[in-house]
């Protein structure tokens, strides 16, 4: 780790690395800073004929600095910066060129070493430039996707007078000037204990005490005493009262922006600030429009953390407009987008079209943790996207060693989920299967667990794993420190083995032990059966007590030996008489209701959910006849009479009339 100390260790640089609060600098160009100086400042340039000049700042005392052993500095060799009466070369005096090129110049750098070459020709270097050359240092090494300033930029002393002359010239410099210094300090990682940073923070403090910050430099300040001080600093507390203050009408989208992002890092102090949150909120729908990709991404998220559900008119006014930002996010504000949208549980058929064809079309080069939270938007809108499972599908096949294990179990579960086969199911499972076999012991025992429960839901029986994860030793891995296996655990690994005994009777190996055995598949999070809608069900009801006669002939909410809890269950002896649900003998056939609600399907369609697949797959497996009464259908009936009519050709097809 380089080290660098200045003059009294004022600047003690170490671990220079850039964050994604540079968005906030990208916001305010370089150019802001020299429209807030009273003075009309002239840098000296160049002859594109003469050589360089050496820089002589206004503090003209710096001077090249070694350490021995990266604590101890000293002053060794010639100054750096030699006075100008020293100077054996011609110099041109540019008056007539005044700042606004110098930040145009400033601006058509693509590097550090550029910048730092081009302040190193200027005579003099008033401390408002210098405050702009750091903050475009700061801008370069960020978008070449540097974490750590190179050692050469460290250590070179040009960067290390204008750190100088950021300090010895503070208090003079306006305030836009002096909040950007430290912002761009801030976003190099330089030390906070630095006496550096400690004057500029103590000059911040002091014109914020006056009062008469603008709204930005009070946002700029405020984001980069949160990266100095955390959260928790109380002069931040004094940032937002005043910005609370200010007429919201005066904020420009990007200090919206910026607001909520000093409001998401204080989460804790959230009920403190909702009244203000909500008015932010509200305020915050007629500007949605002017917020680009990486705004509006910011927004969400920092909706989301702050937990705004009353902000919902908010969320579907930025749902609609990122439609079209979709093509143009980024991998990190895509993930922060669909992360917002989970949260609040949003849903647009136009977002979901737009999202679609995006990952359709660049699905092989969208990061592995977008591509899981894609899945993962899917499977928790219940939403059966063909385009989106099949080319995710197509990318795991092709890039299955970029997924984590964790990533993997997100790709894999919404198949499962969501019942749904792609066109590659079988290319696609034999590399799942492949992946598991060589990194078998990297693969968590509960993330394990949920991927090969997801893959029995779809008929994708895991055979050569079940011995595995029936034995005691993978059960005292599941089970880990815990006094107890979770319920959900226990229900898949029941599901698991009921799946080997009916679906895979060739498997002759390990069985689960009766311990880990569930009695009943209904756990309090319905990850393995969806209760009965009661409204659809007392519908159903009506129509089968004029059907049969009698609230006797058919049982509710039945739990069978065999996990499953059946909504309605109606006895047969062997002429076909319907019997009462109290009598045990006799029995020839028994007729199971499955009274399906919108839940049990996918959304907005007719497909069934795997969970809800595997339990009618598994109930006429174990003799039952099984009668599916879907909501759709339910809903077409006009009159009581239809309703038994219905349920008489869904009950008894071959039969005229009923007996009982």
């Amino acid at each position: 780790m380089a080290l660098i100390t200045l003059r009294r260790n004022l600047c003690h640089l170490s671990d220079f690395r850039i964050h994604g609060a540079l968005a906030a600098l990208k916001n305010h160009p370089v150019i802001h800073v020299h429209k807030v100086s009273e003075e009309h400042l002239c840098p000296w340039f160049c002859s594109p004929q003469s050589e360089p000049f050496r820089v002589r700042f206004h503090h003209g005392c710096c001077k090249k600095f070694h350490s021995e052993n990266g604590n101890d500095f000293h002053p060794v060799g010639e100054p750096v910066f030699s006075q100008a009466h020293d100077w054996d070369r011609p110099e041109q005096n540019l008056k007539s060129v005044d700042e606004q090129m110098f930040y145009r110049r400033l601006n058509s750098f693509t590097s550090s070493e550029e910048v730092l070459s081009f302040i190193s020709t200027l005579q003099t270097m008033p401390a408002t430039l210098a405050a702009g050359a750091l903050q475009r240092i700061c801008e370069v090494e960020k978008k070449d996707g540097n974490q750590k300033l190179p050692k050469e930029i460290l250590k070179n002393s040009v960067f290390q007078a204008l750190c100088i002359q950021c300090e010895q010239e503070s208090s003079g410099l306006p305030d836009a000037v002096l909040v950007t210094a430290l912002q761009a300090l801030t976003l190099l990682q330089v030390d906070p204990h630095s006496s550096l940073l400690l004057n500029l923070v103590t000059e911040c403090h002091c014109r914020l005490k006056r009062g008469g910050l603008e709204v930005h430099s009070l946002c700029i300040l405020g984001e980069s005493l949160i990266k100095l001080q955390g959260p928790g600093c109380a002069t931040l507390e004094l940032i937002i009262c005043q910005l609370k203050s200010e007429k919201l009408e005066e904020f420009t989208p990007e200090d919206i922006v910026a607001l909520y992002r000093i409001l998401q890092a204080c989460t804790e102090k959230v009920d403190q600030h909702q009244a203000f949150l909500n008015k932010l909120n509200n305020f915050s729908l007629s500007v949605v429009y002017h917020l680009s990709p990486t705004l509006m991404s910011q927004v969400l998220s920092a909706l989301a953390v702050l937990d705004q559900t009353q902000a919902l008119p908010l969320v579907i006014k930025l749902g609609k407009y990122a439609v079209r930002h979709i093509p143009h996010f980024t991998n990190e504000e895509l993930r922060k987008v669909l992360e917002a949208f989970i949260c609040f549980g949003h849903n647009d058929r136009f977002f979901t079209k737009a999202l679609e064809r995006h990952v359709a079309s660049a699905c092989l080069t969208l990061d592995p943790e977008v591509v899981s939270k894609v899945m993962e938007y899917c499977s928790r809108k219940r939403m059966l996207s063909k385009p989106i499972l099949d080319a995710v599908a197509e990318t795991f096949v092709c890039q299955s060693e970029k997924f984590s294990p964790h990533q993997i179990s997100e790709l894999i579960e919404p198949f499962g989920k969501l019942n749904y086969l792609p066109p590659n199911a079988s290319a696609l499972f034999r590399k799942l299967e492949n992946t598991l076999l060589t990194h078998f012991n990297y693969f968590p025992p509960k993330t394990l667990l949920k991927i090969l429960h997801s893959c029995s839901l779809i008929e994708c029986h895991p055979v050569n794993f079940m011995a595995k994860i029936f034995s005691p030793y993978f059960l005292q891995k599941l089970q880990g420190e815990e006094l107890y296996l979770d319920r959900l655990s226990l229900a898949q690994l029941t599901q698991l083995f009921l799946t080997s005994v009916l679906e895979c009777p060739f498997y002759k190996g390990q069985k689960l032990l009766p311990k880990y055995q569930v009695r009943s598949f209904l756990t309090p999070c319905s990850s393995l059966e969806t209760p009965v809608d009661f409204q659809l069900y007392k519908s159903v009801k009506i129509g089968l007590i004029d059907l049969l006669g009698a609230r006797l002939y058919f049982a509710s909410k039945v739990l069978t030996p065999y996990c499953y809890t059946i909504d309605v269950e109606i006895k047969l002896d062997e002429e076909g008489l319907v019997l009462p649900y109290t009598v045990d003998e006799d029995v020839h056939k028994r007729v199971v209701l499955c009274i399906d609600d919108p839940k049990r399907f996918s959304l907005n369609s007719k497909h069934l959910l795997g969970k809800e697949a595997i339990k009618q797959r598994h109930l006429r497996l174990l003799g039952y006849h099984v009668v599916q009464i879907p909501y759709y259908e339910i809903e077409m009936i006009k009159s009581r009479v239809e309703l038994v009519e219905y349920l008489q050709r869904k009950l008894f097809p071959q039969n005229v009339g009923v007996r009982w």
